[in-house]
């Protein structure tokens, strides 16, 4: 018991001692709780300086949330792919027309004629159409005056009608402007236009590519195919695809900016494609034109 007593027994200084510090403890508690419980001052949300503040930080919300969405490249878009259509706002429906109209191996040259084709909104058509990027010949070929296009519409029949000519060869790839004239209703300007986009293919490899020519019916197309035919297949010279610059690629006439980028970043993951197929593995490729773009490249 003695040696409890010696460390609980205090002499009346140390009592007091203690009991102004437990009294001390408690005011300060007190303090403490009455301060936070009784603290309601009002924050006046019209002050102007916190409605300039509010607005500053909303617009700094804003622009980063348009940052983060993703960027719209220059494209063709005759290649607009299901999630490449979905992207840019389009329905599957508007996306299916599209499809649908390439299958006939026509190409779309003008914004108008994407509308009539896939049926979009105004809206949207301002929205994505200034993204639209055409062959350069394309271009040329829509600033022409309205005088040109009309005569083209106003062909008839007998607009078509040629007299029989010589030809020099049935090889599409070595025929000549005149040549090519020989077909009804194939002109100087068809003729040096089949000639010129057979120029940028380095030769014909497909018959079917004759339809690619812009603004060439499939009627006269047809006409020239029941006359002229791949005899021989041109040389094409391959540039391999792990080495292949950016600027190189985009000059692949079945490559657009859009897939061109796509086919570089799939280059980065994979750090070299063992075998051409493998661009069959990126996403949203077109496989429709796999055996077209290949002519003009090769892993190595």
């Amino acid at each position: 018991m003695n040696i409890f007593k010696s460390h609980f027994w205090y002499n009346k200084s140390q009592r007091n001692g203690i009991f102004i510090l437990v009294l001390l403890i408690i005011i300060v508690q007190i303090f403490i709780f009455v301060d936070v419980f009784t603290d309601n001052e009002i924050i006046n949300t019209n002050n102007p300086e916190l409605v300039a503040f509010q607005n500053q930080i909303d617009s700094l919300k804003a622009i980063e949330i348009e940052n983060r969405k993703p960027k719209v490249y220059p494209f063709n878009p005759n290649y607009i792919t299901d999630y490449k259509g979905e992207q840019l706002g389009m329905s599957l429906e508007e996306i299916d027309r599209l499809l649908v109209f390439r299958k006939t191996n026509k190409f779309i040259n003008s914004k108008e004629e994407f509308q009539n084709i896939t049926k979009v909104s105004d809206s949207l058509l301002n929205k994505i159409s200034p993204y639209f990027k055409f062959p350069d010949w394309v271009v040329k070929q829509n600033q022409s005056s309205n005088s040109s296009r009309n005569s083209k519409e106003s062909f008839t029949e007998n607009s078509y009608k040629k007299k029989e000519v010589k030809i020099s060869t049935t090889d599409i790839n070595k025929a000549t402007a005149e040549d090519f004239q020989s077909i009804s209703g194939i002109g100087s300007a068809f003729s040096n236009r089949i000639i010129k986009y057979r120029s940028k293919l380095q030769g014909f490899s497909f018959d079917d590519q004759l339809y690619e020519v812009w603004g060439l019916d499939k009627e006269i197309a047809d006409k020239v195919l029941s006359v002229f035919k791949i005899d021989e297949k041109p040389i094409i010279k391959k540039v391999n695809i792990n080495t292949i610059e950016f600027k190189q690629l985009l000059k692949n006439p079945y490559v657009d900016y859009e897939l061109c980028k796509k086919i570089f970043n799939y280059r980065d993951e994979v750090a070299e494609l063992q075998n051409i197929s493998e661009l069959k593995h990126i996403e949203g490729f077109p496989v429709e034109l796999y055996d077209r773009i290949v002519l003009y490249l090769e892993a190595k």
